[in-house]
């Protein structure tokens, strides 16, 4: 008698779990979309910075620039002092591939200036977000805080945001860095610093900058001034504080010329990430 033939359980098993494995292909041949959270699929790590290390802060402020800021410098006589003033101190920091900065002092028959360079390499732990665009939150909390004036309708374009030593830029690019009217919290006020001075946004330097200028008072006559200015290029923040106070309790420092003369050294580190 011939046999009736059978599929024993184990190979119907098999075949039912092979069965389940092609059900997930289209009927053209083409596989499904992934489901959500599927391990093959890969989300692109963001972009890192165009910057991989910072320079040495001492170091990145000429002797020109520092005698410009700092013209107590030339007066002094000792050649191993001014050497030492030419140097100055560098900042305190836990990690120097992050975080750089250094602070020069120096007295003048007429002042006493200060001098402050704060270099910062922003660095995104989140793979979703670049280097730059963590650079550009950091700035845009920096530049909220400063409080800046809104711009003035009847303020005129005399500055179009860029250092001294750079070409003016076009019309169009004036217009839209008009200069800033006062804020009484945020400067020294209309009555000591003109309108086309006040802290504003700065264009052609870096990708994005700002300056801050205030006049405080730390006695009962004497005023120093501090003009701050911080301009980003990829994903490094520099920092500029250039403060001054005249050895008459009856002297202001000048504006324009602390501005100009700040905003020059700004320019000169921008040319340096850029050379």
């Amino acid at each position: 008698m011939q046999r009736k033939a059978y599929v024993p359980g184990i190979a119907a098993l098999l075949a039912a779990l092979l069965a389940g494995c092609t059900g997930g292909s289209a009927s053209n041949g083409t596989a499904t979309d992934p489901k959500p959270g599927d391990v093959s699929v890969n989300t692109p790590a963001a972009q890192p910075g165009k910057y991989r290390t910072l320079p040495e802060a001492c170091a990145a402020v000429s002797h020109d620039s520092l005698d410009a800021l700092l013209p107590g410098i030339k007066q002094i006589t000792d050649q191993d002092q001014r050497d030492k003033a030419y140097e100055g101190q560098a900042t305190l920091t836990y990690d120097t591939d992050r975080r750089v900065g250094c602070g020069w002092k120096v007295e003048s028959t007429d002042a006493t200036d200060h001098l402050n360079v704060d270099f910062e390499r922003v660095v995104s732990y989140d793979n979703a977000v670049s280097d730059d665009s963590r650079a550009q939150d950091i700035y845009a909390t920096e530049e909220s805080a400063a409080n800046l004036p809104e711009p003035s309708v009847s303020a005129t374009p005399s500055d179009t945001g860029s250092a001294t030593a750079t070409p003016s830029a076009p019309a169009s690019s004036a217009t839209s860095s008009a200069t800033y009217s006062a804020s009484a919290s945020a400067s020294a006020g209309a009555s000591e610093t003109p309108a086309d001075l006040q802290p504003r946004k700065l264009s052609g330097l870096g990708d994005e900058a700002f300056l801050n200028d205030k006049l405080t008072s730390t006695s009962s006559t004497a005023q120093q001034r501090t003009v701050t200015v911080v301009f980003r290029t990829s994903n490094v923040i520099v920092r500029i504080e250039y403060a001054e106070q005249p050895t008459a309790s009856t002297g202001t420092p000048d504006s324009k010329e602390m501005q100009d003369t700040a905003r020059n050294l700004a320019q000169k580190l921008v040319d340096r990430f850029n050379g």
